[in-house]
């Protein structure tokens, strides 16, 4: 369905697609149990799992995570209070600029916007997202910066990628979606019409297959849908 011919267009993911967190989640909810005083009682795991219920009824990554640690603290059996304690440490702990560039990510941005228009379809808070982009040194990389679930509805809805489109003045079977979640990227970018580059994971796999599967961003600095 989509032309062999080199695409128009380009979309990047950002969180472990462009880049990675250069201390872990769990660390720095760790570094804010010990702020508040308290024995950890939940990790990463659960935060991330509870993290799409809030999305829509708050406002900034601050509020939801708040909501989120208070809701994660009354299932525990704990005041919901010293969640949203833990919330204003978690917070204080975390610079969302101190983020580190996937193998092979800034040369393939760098790449990829000589010859093709490029933006960004990301599932995240915009001022989390901008600090991301500025401690890659991406700032101005992009004609377009979609932040799903706040701009528009959170993938794998296609609206992202539709207003990404309209940003870009492209069409769906002109343009390729970068992004490393098979249930967000693939789907989302599909059910808009666009192709996917999947950045794979060990975890994910299924329908719809990706149109093309990435082992590295490295590989984008050949992408496989040029003819050399």
């Amino acid at each position: 369905m989509h032309p062999e011919s080199v695409y128009e267009a380009v979309l990047f993911d950002v969180d472990d697609t462009l880049c990675r967190y250069r201390r872990s989640a769990d660390e720095v909810l760790a570094a804010a149990f010990e702020q508040v005083g308290v024995e950890p009682y939940f990790g990463q795991a659960e935060y991330h799992d509870r993290y799409p219920e809030f999305v829509d009824d708050t406002e900034d990554v601050r509020e939801l995570r708040r909501e989120c640690f208070a809701a994660i603290s009354a299932d525990a059996g704990c005041d919901p209070e010293l969640g949203r304690a833990v919330a204003r440490a978690f917070a204080a702990e975390r610079d969302h600029s101190n983020v580190e560039p996937l193998p092979g990510a800034l040369e393939a941005v760098d790449r990829l916007a000589r010859d093709h228009r490029v933006g960004v379809v990301t599932n995240g808070a915009p001022a989390m997202q901008k600090a991301k982009l500025r401690g890659l040194g991406l700032t101005d990389a992009f004609e377009t910066v979609v932040h799903a679930g706040y701009d528009a509805q959170a993938k794998p809805h296609p609206e992202p990628f539709e207003r990404a489109l309209a940003d870009l003045g492209a069409t769906p079977d002109q343009t390729v979606h970068v992004g490393n979640s098979h249930a967000s990227d693939v789907t989302g970018a599909h059910a808009a019409g666009l192709a996917s580059a999947w950045l794979a994971g060990e975890d994910e796999s299924g329908d719809p297959a990706p149109t093309y599967r990435l082992r590295s961003m490295r590989e984008l600095a050949e992408p496989p849908w040029r003819d050399y």
